[in-house]
Parts: C-alpha cells; sequence; structure tokens
C-alpha cells in the first residue's frame, strides 16, 4: 500500500508508546515469539516504573511516569507509557468497551458511526447523565492508512490481524501504524470463533467479551470501572441462572437480520464468539438443525421447517428500522403467518451483536424477559423508541449503578 504523508526516517510520536513483545516487531513472521496460540486467556500483565506525580482523570488517580503493559492476542504485549486519548476504532464492541469507560467522546472512527450513534441513544436515555456523540465520525470498516495519519490516534482499538485482511493493506503498512503512530489493540476474529489471517494464527487467542473488556480497562488505566461494571454482570447473571427452566422447557430461538426478514440471514443463539454473549447464557434451544449454518441466508419454507418459538430481529431497535412493519411483513406472508413465533406475538427487537459491555447488560436483561416472561416479566411490546422504562421492581441491575461506573464515581 503506497503512502506519500511519511517516511521511516522522520522522527514518530510513538516514543512513549510502544510494544513490549515482537509480534508486530518481526517475531510474528519469525515465528510469533511471545504470543503461542495457546487457546488460553491469561490475564493483563502491568509493570510500573517510578512515579514522580499523579494525575487526576474522571476521578481516577494516574501516575503521570508510570509505564505499564496489558497483554492481548494476537499483539502480544503491549508496552505503555501514558493513558491513550485519542481512540480508533473499528468495530463497535471495542467502540462501546470506550464508551463504558467513560471515554465515548475521546473516539474518532468507527464503523458506520451514524447508524451505531443512533442505536446506542436508545439505549443511554436510561441512564442518567450519560451521552455519547457519534455522528459524523470517520467511517472505519475499510480504513485507509492514510487516513489513520490524518487521525493521529494514541491507539488503535482494532485488530491488526483483521486490518492486515483488508485489500491494500499488508503487515509492513501494520507495523508502520504500530511505530509512527499508536499500536494497535484489538481482536475482531473471537466474534465467532473464525480463523485468522495463516500470517496470525500461531499469534491468536480468542476471547469473551468480558475478557477483552477487562484487557481494553487496563488499557486506559480504568481498572476500578471495569471491576463495578463486571460486578454488575455477574450478578445479572447469577439472577438469570437461579431461575431458568429445565433445558426441555424452554422455547426454541434464532436471530434474524431485520432488512430482508422473508429472505433473512439466520444466526445461532448457542455458537461460539462474543456475538452471542447477550443470548448464549440464557440457554434457549437451537431452532436450526445441525444442517444449517449459523450466518446464511434461508427462505421462508426453511424457518417454518425450523419453527422457531422466538425470532430475534437483530437491529430491530435501531431508529431506521420498522420492527411493528417487520412483524406485520411476516403476519402477511403467506408462508411467515404460520410460524409458532409469529402466531403466538413473541418476534422480538434486539440491538446489536457487536454490542460492547453496557449494551450487554440491556440485552441480558431485554432477551431474559423476551424468552421467559413467566421468569423475569414480560418486555413490553416494542414499537420503536428508546429503550422501554421498566419498573424498577422488574429490572435486572441497577440503571444508577452503571451510569456512575460511566460517569467515573466507581
Amino acid at each position: 500500500m503506497s503512502d506519500d504523508t511519511s517516511t521511516t526516517e522522520t522522527p514518530t510520536r510513538r516514543e512513549y508508546v510502544k510494544y513490549g513483545g515482537a509480534v508486530l516487531g518481526g517475531g510474528l513472521l519469525a515465528g510469533c515469539a511471545g504470543d503461542t496460540g495457546s487457546g488460553t486467556s491469561p490475564e493483563p500483565t502491568e509493570t510500573t516504573t517510578t512515579t514522580t506525580e499523579t494525575e487526576v482523570r474522571d476521578g481516577t488517580a494516574t501516575p503521570a511516569d508510570e509505564s505499564y503493559s496489558v497483554r492481548m492476542a494476537p499483539m502480544g504485549t503491549v508496552e505503555f507509557e501514558t493513558v491513550p486519548e485519542r481512540i480508533f476504532t473499528r468495530l463497535t464492541h471495542l467502540a462501546g468497551m470506550a464508551f463504558a469507560l467513560g471515554r465515548g467522546d475521546d473516539v474518532n472512527a468507527m464503523h458506520a458511526p451514524d447508524y451505531y450513534h443512533a442505536l446506542w441513544n436508545q439505549f443511554t436515555p436510561r441512564l442518567d447523565g450519560v451521552s455519547v456523540d457519534w455522528k459524523g465520525l470517520y467511517s472505519s470498516w475499510t480504513p485507509s492508512k492514510e487516513k489513520l495519519y490524518e487521525l493521529d490516534s494514541d491507539v488503535h482499538l482494532a485488530d491488526p490481524a483483521g486490518i492486515f485482511a483488508l485489500d491494500k493493506w499488508d503487515m509492513g503498512d501494520v507495523r508502520e501504524v504500530d511505530e509512527n503512530l499508536g499500536p494497535w489493540f484489538g481482536n475482531c476474529y473471537s466474534d465467532t470463533h473464525q480463523e485468522p489471517p495463516a500470517e496470525w494464527a500461531e499469534a491468536y487467542e480468542y476471547y469473551d467479551l468480558w475478557e477483552m473488556f477487562e484487557r481494553v480497562a487496563s488499557v486506559f488505566r480504568e481498572e476500578a470501572r471495569y471491576e463495578a461494571l463486571a460486578a454488575v454482570r455477574a450478578d445479572v447473571l447469577a439472577t438469570i441462572e437461579a431461575d431458568l427452566p429445565d433445558a426441555g422447557e424452554r422455547p426454541t430461538a434464532l436471530m434474524a437480520g431485520a432488512s430482508d426478514i422473508t429472505n433473512p440471514w439466520v444466526y445461532k443463539t448457542e455458537s461460539p464468539g462474543f456475538l452471542n454473549a447477550h443470548i448464549r447464557p440464557l440457554g434457549a434451544r437451537e431452532a436450526l438443525g445441525s444442517d444449517v449454518d449459523s450466518g446464511v441466508k434461508i427462505d421462508m419454507e426453511a424457518m417454518l421447517e425450523a419453527d422457531p418459538d422466538v425470532i430475534f430481529v437483530l437491529g430491530g431497535m435501531s431508529p431506521s428500522m420498522d420492527v411493528t412493519a417487520v412483524r406485520e411483513t411476516l403476519e402477511d406472508h403467506s408462508v411467515g403467518s404460520r410460524l409458532s413465533a409469529v402466531r403466538n406475538g413473541r418476534v422480538y427487537a434486539q440491538g446489536a451483536r457487536y454490542q460492547g459491555p453496557i449494551l450487554n447488560l440491556f440485552q441480558l436483561e431485554m432477551t431474559a424477559k423476551q424468552l421467559y416472561p413467566e421468569r423475569f416479566g414480560e418486555w413490553p411490546t416494542y414499537e420503536g423508541g428508546p429503550y422501554p422504562e421498566l419498573p424498577e421492581d422488574e429490572r435486572l441491575f441497577e440503571r444508577e449503578r452503571v451510569a456512575d461506573v460511566i460517569n467515573g464515581m466507581v
């Protein structure tokens, strides 16, 4: 990939942020020294030096001269000498992590920013004092190296293996951004446990959403925020697990894309990866048989053969999607109208699979109510607008606590 904006001879601004491992510095191509791809998920590591003064940001004391390091595959161990400020993201699970840490407004790029700005702000009305403005950011699904120089980010919350897989990017480009701008720190193939490019296979490990969030929180020295939100999630999961019906009594379910509901992309609920972080803990039975892959298009006849008790409409909570029209389309369809989920009024809107930790909390609550209303309370009929205002005694987590954590009151 050609680039006229820089040369390797010019001074870099990476003197304060550098890789402690050797993955991008040559070790990857030489055999991936560092990460071994063992499948384990070791804890983040930190190494500190002498502290001479302390800065306070969002109520959190951060030693100004304290270096630290955080490890995550496929990057290896990434060393920092100051907390990053300008944040590049590509996929919204990582933008959502910045948001959860009170850094949402420091994000300068993300995939489909206007869409996800609108979607995230379907949930923020339920969190007092919390907002985010992602409108008009650089849309970074296929970022250019030139644009990354223009953005001049301190950290790139994006998977270097995923960037490498894009057209017009090679290992030299990935390494150049790391050396001249800011480090890569992301992992995208954990979404469905996809195979990474062969060049990165030995360095790769898979993480769940919250394992990844723990590491991202360490990048920003926001471990206390992570611990507080992880405790909220643990309480939600404990509440759910304590009241799940027996496996044989649970409904069958599938997720379907909203854009073409009579010929939808469909997804299984128990597939590995963090895209199912909001639904796999609920233990619904798979509607799709073993002969149907997750992430394929099917027609209404195939949908009727599966005949799910519950259909989750992905993206149905986006302001750009009319979920009522989706339901009516199925009800008016000669085959769709015969589906059990349609006949029983169990076609439900969902938010995003690349969700981040805050949407994950809301979607765990939402999905529990949609699957098991007799156990966790009825989910109100959703016809658009913000996440419904549930009675306080029917909520599975405390909104005020989550808002306080995002706002730095840990």
